[in-house]
């Protein structure tokens, strides 16, 4: 794929939707980082029920460590692999007390010395909590970056650095979200919904659908 079509691609899918963020409710930082820790293997959705519960009772490192592991997996219960996410998010918030002045770092060695925090977590909150422009490559963006040939790679971070280097930099801090958007409604994994897609005619998928 070649630098025209890349620039086409994301002006399409900025001209859509200006303003992407995530689909995570969050309103701070530290929310943003728990809400995106529960979220490995379990959807915005499910994360979204559950925070919605947790944060008017507890949304600071101190209110949340205060409630213990225990008191924490009432509110995630509902929520995939909870008991261990519990201890994670627990360890987090004292670790933010006592080597952060209860804040969230904005760099990436400090977010990924986190508990359950790896270089994914850490380019989500990166991005849309600091508008740093990172890549925080889940499935939906690596099977978009492949399928359309945006940034073809076999392994997450091969894709992520391809992504950083071949997305024109007026569009790099929103990209992440316009891909994860896109995979998620348009371009799915079973159905790609080709006929109504914004990029068909700029796509290198070889087995587009009519739909």
């Amino acid at each position: 794929m070649n630098k025209a079509k890349r620039y086409e691609i994301f002006r399409r899918l900025r001209e859509d939707n200006p303003h992407p963020t995530t689909e995570l409710n969050y309103s701070t930082p530290f929310e943003l980082l728990v809400a995106v820790t529960l979220s490995a293997q379990a959807t915005d959705v499910g994360v979204n029920k559950a925070t919605d519960k947790l944060f008017p009772v507890a949304n600071t490192p101190e209110a949340i460590y205060a409630l213990g592991v225990e008191g924490l997996s009432e509110y995630i219960k509902t929520i995939g692999l909870y008991n261990s996410k519990a201890r994670n998010v627990i360890e987090t918030c004292r670790i933010l007390i006592e080597q952060h002045n209860s804040q969230v770092p904005d760099n990436r060695e400090a977010l990924e010395a986190l508990p359950g925090v790896g270089r994914k977590t850490a380019n989500v909150v990166l991005n849309t909590a600091f508008g740093q422009p990172t890549m925080a490559v889940d499935t939906h963006i690596f099977r978009v970056s492949n399928r359309t040939g945006i940034a073809p790679g076999k392994t997450v971070l091969a894709v992520e650095k391809q992504l950083l280097k071949h997305v024109p930099k007026e569009f790099l801090v929103d990209a992440h979200h316009w891909l994860i958007l896109h995979g998620r409604y348009v371009c799915k994994a079973r159905s790609p919904q080709c006929g109504s897609c914004r990029i068909e005619d700029l796509c290198d998928y070889k087995h587009k659908t009519c739909d």
